[in-house]
């Protein structure tokens, strides 16, 4: 009766998940433009448009402005390594007896009263690997401009795929002079670097942890 009520209410958490839900094109583009900062107005009765297509006649595609839109190449590859070893090896002998009496009494009996041996010996090795890669390409909007003219950039992206839904957030701080002429910064010059990859789906249920009432569950019967 408890392992069935535990079976029902693990089916019951699984069927509250909701699916992913899919904005509509109109919904999508009303998000987006949500996004966009405000332009500044125009002077009543000017011809001059701060925003106008030739208003800067040296101006180039390197993001600048809040709402700009920024490329990152995320090129990461973690590796670290550690090897340990540890041996000791310890000796104990003691030997005690009585090789005189007065007289002219044997001593072959007492000769060797107390002989103790002891040997310790410890040998451990130890060795841990890890190695993490990453690599992708995400266009962002600069979300910020600091006072000292470094851009804060954030990127996500979103991939829905044979029931996975992956999504991946970047977020950092770029300076002008790293971007190049494509508007592109490598993800080596973008500080404070904060990269999320999470999902959800198939994949993802196949290797998240073990629901804590069906763990206890295969404790109770042995699995």
């Amino acid at each position: 009766m408890l392992i069935a009520l535990s079976l029902f209410l693990v089916l019951q958490s699984f069927a509250k998940e909701k699916p992913v839900k899919r904005d509509t094109l109109a919904e999508y583009v009303q998000r987006m433009s949500a996004k966009e900062p405000e332009r500044s107005s125009i002077t009543v009765g000017s011809l001059w448009n701060d925003s106008g297509k030739f208003a800067n006649m040296v101006s180039d595609y390197k993001a600048s402005r809040v709402g700009d839109l920024v490329t990152i190449s995320v090129a990461q590859n973690l590796s670290a390594s550690s090897t340990g070893n540890v041996a000791t090896n310890r000796t104990f002998s003691a030997n005690s007896g009585i090789t005189a009496l007065p007289g002219k009494l044997k001593t072959a009996g007492v000769a060797n009263l107390f002989a103790a041996n002891s040997a310790d010996a410890l040998s451990g090795k130890a060795q841990a690997t890890s190695q993490t890669s990453l690599s992708t390409t995400l266009t962002g909007r600069v979300a910020a401009v600091l006072p000292t003219g470094t851009l804060v950039v954030e990127a996500e992206r979103q991939i829905t795929m044979n029931n996975q839904h992956e999504t991946v957030i970047l977020r950092g701080l770029v300076r002008p002079g790293d971007l190049d002429a494509a508007n592109t910064v490598a993800s080596n010059n973008v500080g404070d670097l904060e990269v999320e990859v999470k999902g959800k789906g198939i994949i993802s249920e196949g290797t998240r942890p073990v629901n804590p009432i069906m763990k206890w569950i295969l404790r109770v019967v042995g699995f």
